[in-house]
């Protein structure tokens, strides 16, 4: 370990992350049109430094200095007096640099208006940003529900990224206050690595394509396993009808969510009970309203398995309420007893503020009984 490493440990900074140079767009060949005003530039250089050494007999820095501004037409003025046979030489040398720029300049607004080198610098400082990202999801494709996911993901604080394959995604990004996007296929190897899908908490598939999402998913679940990550992705997906929708579960989605279905429970629960309907809109879909429901997953580790729901006193602790538990068969058990067993990976339904809720996973992800069970 180099003196900066060690410097970087003992003070606790961390390294940027930075995007695999691979990944990044290369600029260079895009710069080729450059090379024919460089070369003719050095050309003249040299020769206007030559033939006022040969003529006038400047001194080599003097001839150099005398070039340099007589080729860029600045008008400093003469650094020595000027032979007849010198100032010839200098009108051509004048004619010469007045040339080379005007096709430089040709050149520079002819590639600035194709866009390719704009577009490239402004994909690797994406790109870089993307690199930082941790625990973030992968957004694909633009449409109705990417704007309606995506104001709810940024409402809520959660990191995303926003793939699309449309040059339009540019437009889109501005519009709708994408602060990460790249144009590019959602399925290929290569727009999962630009978008550090090894960081990433899941993937969500919004096309209205059937075809477009079994290719995402398998996409998916096959760079899971090439990569060999730790844990699988989540991924979430969107399907028109119930054949589809089992179709993807069947592919590995992990959820799959029909509007059609949505659509038809939401209005049938409108009908018959319009109150518990608006409850649920306020509980469930109000950002502002200070309750909270969330799964807390019981790791094997945890002191709580095998304990009854009465012994680990977590409404005492935390605030919360234990309200429902998923059984890890996908059993659902409401509003379970006291002396119901928590068992190993199960998954208790809390309800309760965002504070008491996130008290509750770190109670449950000890592996030793907490010392607050000795006061309550």
């Amino acid at each position: 370990m180099n003196l900066s490493m060690r410097i970087r440990k003992f003070l606790n900074w961390e390294i940027t992350p930075k995007p695999d140079p691979k990944l990044l767009p290369e600029v260079y060949p895009h710069l080729k049109p450059f090379r024919l005003p460089l070369i003719l530039t050095v050309i003249v250089m040299f020769v206007g430094t030559v033939g006022y050494v040969l003529i006038d007999d400047f001194p080599i820095f003097d001839a150099i200095y005398q070039t340099a501004i007589t080729f860029t037409t600045v008008g400093f003025g003469e650094v020595h007096p000027l032979s007849d046979a010198a100032k010839v030489f200098t009108i051509n040398l004048i004619i010469a640099g007045f040339a080379v720029f005007s096709s430089a300049i040709g050149i520079l607004v002819n590639e600035l208006n194709k866009g390719k080198i704009v577009s490239i610098l402004k994909e690797r400082s994406m790109l870089y940003k993307i690199a930082r990202l941790k625990k973030h999801f992968v957004v694909c494709y633009h449409n109705d529900y990417t704007i309606e996911v995506t104001k709810q993901l940024r409402t809520n604080h959660i990191p995303f990224i926003v793939i699309d394959p449309r040059p339009e995604i540019h437009e889109w990004a501005q519009k709708y206050k994408y602060p990460y996007y790249l144009q590019s296929e959602p399925h290929a190897e290569l727009s999962m690595l630009k978008a550090h899908l090894s960081s990433a908490k899941g993937l969500i598939a919004l096309s209205s394509s059937i075809a477009d999402n079994i290719a995402l998913i398998a996409s998916v679940r096959l760079f899971e396993k090439e990569h060999l990550l730790p844990r699988p992705y989540y991924i979430i997906s969107s399907a028109e009808n119930m054949s589809d929708v089992e179709k993807l579960k069947k592919l590995g989605a992990d959820t799959v969510v029909s509007p059609t279905k949505l659509t038809a429970q939401r209005v049938s629960v409108m009908a018959s009970r319009p109150d518990m309907e608006n409850m649920l809109e306020e509980f469930l879909y109000n950002n502002e309203n200070p309750l909270d429901m969330q799964e807390v997953v019981v790791p094997k580790y945890s002191w709580v398995v095998l304990k009854k729901l009465k012994e680990i006193h977590v409404r005492e602790i935390t605030n919360t309420s234990i309200v429902g538990i998923t059984k890890k068969d996908g059993k659902f058990i409401s509003m379970p007893r006291g002396d119901m067993l928590v068992t190993s990976e199960c998954k208790l339904l809390i309800i309760g503020t965002q504070k008491g809720v996130d008290m509750t996973k770190e109670l449950v992800r000890k592996r030793v009984k907490p010392k607050e069970l000795k006061f309550v």
